[in-house]
């Protein structure tokens, strides 16, 4: 269940000035000292020369600097280097202003203002939590000192530095589509299952994860897994998709998808985050983007019913999935259950491969 009762206590930003449009030198030691998300590694903090702390109304992807309040459910923040660093009261760190998303984590705006606000993800984006998971504790409190600004007063924001937008290409490598049931269905491991079994054959394999929340952890496990490129939405300036809106959804999954294709690899894997039940990521399905780049459609699912529904789902949507598989393939009984009620292969998440052919595979 979510729990919508959040905190309502802060404490006060005691340095905050009051006069209104202010903007204040910002150090390069204090850039320095301040603990950087990975959500900002794009970004050239030399720019970074100049403070706008009042009357400022954020906008998704602005850089601000924080303060740590009260640590919650994340006490580690992820740095650029994927390194998660311990927070103490009183850490200044450097995210970027977002929204998200997580059934199974925290939903959050957009804060009409600077101050009080929440940490919603380790990644970097900092949010207004309006409801939380039952597991999940408390988000973290912070309260935002300012957005970083060049010497001209222009504030900074992830889009400053993002790869240049482009439209999908003409002449492309094949591109596999990787959607799921929900969060934690077994997305990114099948992500990773295709690059290896594109490494293994000897293909350049490109990875990216086209809509989610700022985090590291996909990437990181798709260069693990031996991924020749791997970039994510945060690439094409955004700390995360959510209420980015679906034109900017669409051009960000253009953008990823052309990237990877001038970087001379052989076969791309795209990650979709959340499931098909959110709206946003039901509405890129019906893209016309993601109809022009879908080859194939592997769908993760957490449990044997959630296959067999997403599936019909995705039917609706006007796809059919060529494999079925994610975390009800660890358990042997939910893929018999699953091929019973399906002529789509079942394909255990280890099993997958970049050359899968629909009728080659077996059923479990």
């Amino acid at each position: 269940m979510l729990d919508a009762a959040l905190p309502e206590t802060f404490e006060t930003v005691a340095d905050y000035p009051t006069s209104a449009g202010t903007t204040v030198p910002l150090s390069a030691a204090r850039i320095t000292a301040a603990k950087r998300a990975f959500t900002t590694r794009r970004a050239d903090l030399s720019y970074a020369t100049r403070l706008l702390i009042t009357n400022i109304h954020p906008e998704i992807g602005d850089l601000v600097l924080a303060r740590v309040v009260r640590p919650g459910q994340h006490r580690r923040i992820e740095l650029p280097c994927g390194r998660r660093s311990t927070l103490h009261v009183g850490d200044e760190i450097i995210v970027a202003f977002g929204a998200r998303y997580a059934s199974d984590q925290f939903q959050a705006g957009l804060p009409v203002q600077l101050g009080p606000c929440h940490l919603v993800a380790g990644g970097g984006v900092a949010a207004s939590a309006s409801c939380k998971h039952s597991r999940m504790k408390n988000p973290t409190e912070i309260a935002a000192i300012g957005i970083l600004a060049s010497g001209a007063g222009h504030r900074l924001n992830l889009r400053d530095f993002a790869i240049p937008t482009a439209g999908v290409p003409e002449k492309r490598p094949p591109i596999t589509i990787v959607l799921g049931t929900a969060m934690n269905a077994g997305k990114t491991a099948a992500v990773a299952s295709l690059v290896k079994s594109g490494c293994a054959s000897g293909l350049r394999v490109g990875v990216a994860k086209a809509t989610g929340t700022g985090s590291g952890g996909d990437l990181w496990s798709a260069i693990d897994a031996g991924a020749a490129a791997a970039l994510d939405f945060t690439d094409a300036g955004h700390p995360s998709t959510h209420q980015i809106g679906p034109d900017a959804i669409e051009q960000c999954l253009a953008t990823l998808a052309c990237a990877l294709a001038g970087q001379e690899v052989d076969h791309i894997v795209i990650e979709i985050a959340d499931g098909l039940l959110f709206g946003e990521t039901a509405t890129l399905v019906g893209s016309e983007t993601f109809g022009r780049i879908a080859d194939r459609i592997i769908l993760a699912a957490g449990d044997a019913m959630g296959a067999i529904a997403s599936e019909q789902m995705l039917a609706r949507l006007g796809y059919r999935a060529d494999a079925l598989t994610g975390l009800f393939t660890a358990a042997p009984l939910a893929m018999t259950e699953v091929a019973t009620e399906t002529k789509t292969p079942v394909v255990h998440t280890d099993a997958l491969s970049i050359h899968f052919d629909r009728q080659e595979a077996m059923n479990a």
